[in-house]
């Protein structure tokens, strides 16, 4: 096992790696709850939740056990022509539980699929209403909405995606106030087809954080000016902001909600894109060719739905929003005293998120300042941290216990006051 690195170079090819400056990955062998154990023996909490996914904690046995389950009695069948009772179950649970309005629930493998679905179904919407026009998407500057194409262009381009600039559609990019929402309704009238956003909280910008009176306004604006909202819980969603959507907060419904990461607690790759009832009826024809001509080899895969029921019942039972906000409010008072250093800039918190902004020159995922928090990450080894920019951040599962989250708040300030020293 000690020689997985050097093999793994050899091989492998990481996401958001540069391999030509990065460190070897580290080996991990074992997963259980909060901690991660590596091929040296080292245990490290998992602070950022496996990349905001790992809900409840690692190796939860009534998942692990639904997952042996249900690939003992169907592990895989197309979807197209096919339907199965885990598929169903998940999608009547997924529309008891998103806001009201949300009828119709598409799957797919990850967050960035379920934009994609998303997007094209809005688009789409619109032509077969006869406006075509309407080919213009509104998004938050700095936001990420995942990597294939149609996400990519609704996603900030810089650093990411500004390389693909040529193959990327039009889209606006506002700030969250109704100002600039207003102003560019009012320049692009008759031609935007929705507006996509990550609802309180946008994550690879840093952890920036907004209030739920913009939510508020932002859906009565969409309203009135007859445009699609869709919101992207990928992140946000199954109690990350304290709430089980981060449009719950608001009182809001969103026409589209995309879901991935915490919908099978952040171990199986399944997503879905839930939408209103007006959606769905556009694509319903007598022409073939007007169905919606999308999906996956995966969609609705027994074993992911099965995991994904299995996730949903212990949130239910162990009330996973709450938890996760104790787990940032017990985070935040430990660190906020903080906020007076030298260099730093803001300590902010979102339910179960906080996150330390630095001070810098060069802000955003690439600033300079980011490698030296990486590298005050890596030196303290025995939590696993991962900065934005200049940004430090943690987001710990729902069963970190308080001796845990004490060692990541001591961790974060160890870094945060190495760095500032």
């Amino acid at each position: 096992m000690n020689d997985l690195p050097q093999r793994d170079r050899k091989v492998c090819w990481h996401p958001y790696t540069q391999h030509q400056l990065d460190p070897e990955p580290l080996a991990v062998v074992s997963a259980k709850e909060a901690t991660l154990t590596l091929a040296d023996g080292t245990e490290m909490l998992d602070a950022i939740s496996s990349w905001w996914a790992n809900l409840h904690g690692h190796a939860r046995p009534e998942i692990t056990a639904a997952m042996a389950e249900q690939s003992a009695k169907l592990d895989h069948i197309m979807f197209a022509g096919f339907t199965h009772e885990p598929a169903v179950r998940l999608a009547e649970e997924l529309v008891d539980l998103t806001p009201e309005g949300l009828s119709r629930v598409f799957y797919s493998d990850n967050g960035s699929t379920a934009v994609e679905v998303g997007l094209k179904a809005v688009y789409q919407t619109w032509v077969r209403r006869g406006e075509p026009s309407r080919t213009v998407f509104l998004a938050l500057k700095g936001g990420y909405h995942g990597d294939t194409f149609g996400a990519m262009s609704v996603g900030e381009p810089d650093p990411f995606f500004a390389e693909f600039s040529p193959f990327l559609f039009h889209v606006v990019r506002v700030a969250p106030n109704m100002d600039a929402v207003e102003a560019a309704l009012a320049d692009l009238e008759g031609r935007v087809a929705g507006f996509i956003l990550e609802p309180l909280v946008q994550g690879a910008a840093g952890m920036k954080m907004h209030g739920v009176d913009f939510l508020k306004s932002l859906r009565a604006c969409c309203t009135r000016n007859r445009i699609f909202l869709i919101a992207d819980e990928v992140m946000t969603g199954f109690g990350r902001t304290g709430h089980l959507f981060a449009c719950n907060a608001a009182n809001i419904a969103p026409d589209v909600m995309c879901l991935a990461k915490g919908l099978t607690g952040g171990i199986f790759p399944l997503s879905a894109t839930v939408v209103t009832e007006e959606i769905y009826s556009a694509f319903l024809s007598d022409e073939r060719a007007k169905a919606f001509f999308h999906g996956h080899t995966f969609t609705g895969n027994p074993i992911g739905c099965a995991v994904g029921l299995a996730s949903l019942e212990i949130l239910r039972r162990e009330d996973t929003p709450a938890k996760l906000q104790q787990i940032g409010d017990r985070l935040h008072a430990q660190l906020k005293d903080m906020e007076q250093l030298d260099g730093v800039m803001e300590i902010r918190q979102c339910g179960g998120i906080v996150a330390i902004e630095l001070q810098t020159e060069d802000q955003g995922y690439l600033a300079g300042l980011g490698e030296t928090l990486r590298a005050g990450c890596r030196a303290q080894k025995h939590v696993l941290l991962r900065p934005l920019g200049n940004v430090m951040y943690a987001m710990p599962p729902s069963c970190t216990t308080d001796e845990e989250v004490d060692r990541i708040a001591t961790a974060l300030r160890e870094v945060v006051e190495g760095v500032l020293a």
